[in-house]
């Protein structure tokens, strides 16, 4: 389920976690279920591409970089360039941290596509243009066949790099399967889009146009189930993820109209055994992402279990959860945070409010109404679905493996439906039919937080500008199957992308989109206050005045993700954890923009005149706390006050932690593997393979260590204690 509003920073998690059990939620874009190749958290990438819309599935497809591919850039003249030719394979194994570079001379406006299989390594794909500008980078699952494509601008040779990511080895082969003119008509150009998963042998999907109320292209590729090779259609039903979450919330907003219920009760109203934990938490606050309340997948895989391998969810445990967690993670409105909790308690609040299950409820009030007879709420992941698709994953050992639906996921995510179904749901937003206009413009009203900020989210929709045109849109994504539903009101049209190939380009949809409506959009308009920005001359700025920038920033959504600032002479440069230094320029006293991908900074001063916070501009605004303390080195001896066995009340789990080759590790009992832990300052440790988890540990008596909290971007400040063994 996992999509937010973070920067695609934070994207390239999923790759981290298909090497361990510790797979957690967040997201990239991954919505609902933006959860395995899954792991969506929180990651390190800024975007090369047009990021204007957020795809919230977990496609991780043009991030900032990786530490190895960093690596990479900072030693081309040392590598040997090797000239790729179509249709030939080109094998070679990578030491860690190592990476090869392949070249293609080619011509403006040609079609370029490849794969790197997989072989025993993970690694990064990146792609830089004639002009040395990086213009893709792929970090999807583990394992498999990692795809590229790119379309050229100028004649010129091309650079294809393989970095290993992080410090993995072994064996991969890269092939080029496609170098063609850029197709001329729409239709032909979405065919190239979508050729890589247009083979009976690979998991496909189908992209649909929708223009005043009509379908004017759908088209279905590739396969919606191997194992009895039967083609994915038009008409196939493909679970759609956190894309339902605007029809759990459409429900409510129908019987709040029903006079029913109100935004604003008290959730405690509906399910009354959930727990006071100190303020009010209503409904209004559930559909915004605002309550406070813990993230249940993100959660629910702290405790070790595989939801990428199919364990069971019951939706029970949703309350269960909310039951056990000790405090609000947040004051109700003050913060978005994305969250599967509240919408699976809103499916419960309308079948109680409804006196019927919800899947009854939503067929009857709202599917039938609308004629979308090819929709359906899957009550549990064992409902059998006519005419569906079946999810799969890239298997650890080349192929597919098929990849079971989340569970718990009803009123978050678990619809089924087609592509010609979205079209009568999204003609519904124009045209009030089912409820009235005015829930629409309710729903697609970006919700502004308790400072005044908006999060550019209302209830189930998210909000975005796209090339001059507004934008409604969410994304999906269950532990396999993925969509898109982008609609623009101002022209009354939809793009809808419906995938069961969990490495599903999440920004499909977008591009489809410039290609099928392109007549409509214009040149990025400038953003609110921009044309101030655009007065301010850089050769203004002072450049020693950076020196009150200088240092290094973590961001609070992000444990353990540093950005740093440094100036070389008269150029300025900002470079994040384990990625490539990038120049940035100044456009105003205090901002400053990324010359390489859309993204921007602002330093904010405190009430004592000083620097010692940004804000990131992304997808959103996220804001950084300046670091004052060099990086913590802990020996040996040091790191062994952190073992032994530790467990949480609240999570009824053990954590195992213990000192191996010099670094402290994790072991959970359903773990395949030790997980190392990251010093980042003392007491503090950070869990690259959990997703970044960030692990603070406390002391108790005579200074030994007594336990530590745990958080992992959704789910924060679960504690552990030290456990005596008898």
């Amino acid at each position: 389920m996992g999509a937010d509003n973070r920067p695609d920073v934070f994207q390239y998690v999923n790759k981290l976690e298909s090497h361990s059990m510790f797979r957690f939620l967040t997201a990239s874009h991954v919505e609902l279920f933006s959860i395995f190749s899954l792991a969506i958290v929180l990651a390190c990438g800024f975007v090369s591409a047009d990021t204007s819309v957020h795809a919230d599935t977990i496609g991780r497809s043009s991030t900032w970089g990786t530490q190895s591919a960093q690596e990479a850039d900072d030693k081309p003249d040392e590598q040997q360039v090797i000239e790729l030719v179509v249709g030939e394979k080109k094998g070679s194994s990578l030491p860690s941290k190592g990476s090869d570079e392949y070249s293609l001379d080619t011509k403006e406006n040609m079609f370029v596509r490849g794969a790197v299989e997989q072989i025993s390594v993970d690694v990064v794909v990146t792609v830089h243009d004639s002009d040395g500008k990086k213009i893709v980078e792929v970090d999807g699952p583990g394992r498999g066949a990692e795809h590229f494509q790119f379309e050229t601008k100028k004649t010129g040779s091309y650079k294809i790099k393989v970095a290993a990511f992080e410090e993995e080895t072994g064996d991969y082969e890269i092939v080029l399967s496609h170098v063609e003119p850029i197709a001329k008509t729409p239709s032909d150009r979405v065919d190239q889009l979508m050729s890589q998963y247009d083979n009976p042998e690979t998991p496909g999907g189908v992209v649909a146009v929708v223009e005043k109320g009509d379908i004017s292209f759908a088209r279905a590729y590739g396969s919606a189930n191997l194992t009895h090779g039967i083609p994915f259609e038009v008409d196939t039903r493909t679970n759609i993820g956190s894309t339902s979450k605007q029809f759990t919330a459409y429900a409510i907003m129908l019987l709040a109209k029903q006079g029913k219920l109100a935004l604003d009760d008290d959730i405690r109203k509906h399910i009354p055994e959930l727990p006071d934990l100190g303020e009010v938490v209503t409904l209004r606050h559930a559909m915004t992402h605002t309550s406070g309340y813990r993230e249940f997948l993100n959660t629910i895989s702290m405790t070790g279990r595989r939801l990428d391998r199919g364990d069971w969810i019951d939706r029970s445990e949703i309350i269960e959860i909310v039951q056990r967690q000790p405090e609000l993670q947040n004051s109700p409105g003050a913060e978005f945070n994305y969250n599967n909790t509240c919408f699976g308690l809103l499916a419960t609040v309308v079948e109680r409010v409804g006196n019927q299950p919800f899947h009854v409820w939503m067929k009857e009030n709202v599917f039938l109404p609308l004629k979308m007879s090819d929709t359906f709420v899957r009550a549990n992941p064992q409902t059998i679905v006519k005419r569906s698709s079946m999810g799969y994953a890239p298997d650890e050992n080349g192929g597919y493996r098929q990849s079971p639906d989340l569970g718990g996921a009803v009123g978050a995510g678990g619809i089924y439906t087609t592509v010609g179904d979205l079209a009568k749901w999204v003609s519904n937003f124009k045209s009030g039919e089912l409820g009235g206009k005015e829930i629409f413009q309710q729903m697609s009203t970006p919700y502004k937080l308790t400072n005044g900020k908006s999060t550019q989210y209302g209830f189930g929709l998210r909000m975005a500008n796209m090339n001059g045109q507004p934008v409604v849109q969410h994304g999906g994504a269950d532990s396999a199957h993925r969509s898109m539903l982008m609609y623009f009101p101002e022209i009354d049209a939809a793009v809808i992308t419906q995938s069961n190939n969990a490495g599903f380009n999440s920004k499909m949809a977008a591009t489809i989109a410039k290609i099928f409506l392109a007549e409509h959009f214009v040149d990025k308009p400038k953003a609110e206050g921009d044309s101030a920005k655009a007065e301010f001359d850089p050769k203004t700025f002072d450049a020693e005045s950076f020196g009150q920038f200088e240092g290094k920033f973590e961001l609070d959504e992000v444990p353990g993700f540093i950005m740093s600032f440094t100036r070389e002479k008269d150029k300025f440069y900002t470079q994040a954890t384990g990625q490539p230094k990038l120049e940035i320029v100044p456009t105003g006293p205090n901002r400053f923009k990324l010359l390489a991908v859309e993204a921007s900074v602002t330093f904010n001063k405190n009430d004592k005149n000083k620097y010692d916070s940004l804000t990131l501009n992304q997808n959103g605004e996220h804001n950084a706390k300046r670091i004052k303390e060099e990086p913590w080195k802990p020996d040996a001896k040091q790191l062994a006050a952190y073992s032994g066995t530790f467990f949480s009340t609240e999570l009824e789990s053990f954590y195992r932690i213990k000192v191996e080759d010099n670094s402290l590790v994790i072991k959970q009992r359903r773990s395949p593997e030790a997980v190392k832990l990251n010093p980042v300052k003392a007491h503090e440790f950070v869990a690259p393979k959990m997703g970044r988890s960030k692990f603070k540990f406390e002391s108790g008596e005579k200074g030994v260590v007594s336990g530590f909290t745990l958080g992992n971007g959704r789910t924060k400040g679960v504690k552990f204690t030290r456990f005596k063994l008898d």
